[in-house]
């Protein structure tokens, strides 16, 4: 019954974020929903920008703090094992309803592309970005990162495994197209607010910043294999490197 129950709730989380993912891309470009991240209720500047930032750095810390193996060790001690990466992103989903709900937009023009090829264009970056994460995801560790890949085992009650360490494409071009995606996500838009430019300022920032953090980590559990890696692929723009020595690139990546 509990494997049956832990299954359960593995599904029912993964088609929450799906949920959540397509709404926060309405958010972010404006586009059906009610409340966007350019159009909801009004507050006065200072009152927007505590708000705005208080909701970035909410999410900020709970997606970088739960996916730290120390918190990880700690948290598995209440929840159980096979449920424990489904429960971040129950997490996760909850922290970004609560963002989208409370967002507080902010007036003031940055650019607005009126130009129709200009126009175009940027949307099709966006369409892009939005695209680009999923589909990154399913070129590693999809199920696993979702954890419906844990509840399937202990539903069939089989193990867990680490997945091993693999760079197909594109992580043979950078090491976090994940957050290039995003990036894309946040910044391709025709019309940029001030509001939209702290999203994705902060947001850039965060992403910079936790990369640094999940670099370290992977470091510490890849060893050599990951330095490797790391002195050979760029972070996020898939410039060429130059090297002495020059060897084969392992086939590894490291679970996003």
């Amino acid at each position: 019954m509990k494997r049956t129950i832990f299954f359960a709730y593995g599904i029912g989380c993964y088609l929450l974020f799906f949920l959540t993912y397509a709404y926060f891309a309405c958010f972010v470009g404006n586009i059906l929903a009610p409340q966007t991240i350019d159009f909801g209720p009004p507050a006065s500047l200072g009152a927007a920008l505590a708000i705005d930032v208080a909701l970035i750095l909410a999410f900020a810390m709970q997606h970088s703090v739960m996916a730290r193996p120390a918190f990880k060790d700690w948290w598995t001690r209440l929840v159980p094992t096979p449920v424990e990466r489904s429960t971040y992103v129950l997490a996760s989903c909850l922290v970004l309803i609560a963002l989208m709900a409370w967002w507080r937009p902010i007036n003031g023009m940055i650019w607005n592309v009126s130009n129709p090829v200009g126009w175009w264009c940027v949307t099709l970056l966006f369409v892009s970005g939005w695209l680009l994460v999923p589909l990154v995801s399913l070129a590693i560790s999809h199920l696993d990162l979702f954890g419906v890949r844990q509840v399937w085992l202990f539903l069939t009650n089989r193990p867990y495994t680490s997945l091993p360490f693999r760079t197909p494409l594109p992580y043979n071009l950078v090491r976090h197209p994940l957050y290039v995606g995003w990036a894309l996500a946040f910044w391709a838009t025709p019309t940029m607010t001030l509001g939209h430019l702290l999203f994705a300022v902060l947001m850039s920032v965060y992403m910079f910043a936790a990369s640094r953090v999940e670099e370290r980590d992977l470091i510490a559990y890849f060893g050599a294999a990951y330095e490797d890696y790391r002195r050979r692929v760029p972070a996020f723009l898939p410039l060429p490197r130059f090297s002495s020595s020059r060897q084969p690139l392992p086939d590894h990546v490291a679970e996003a």
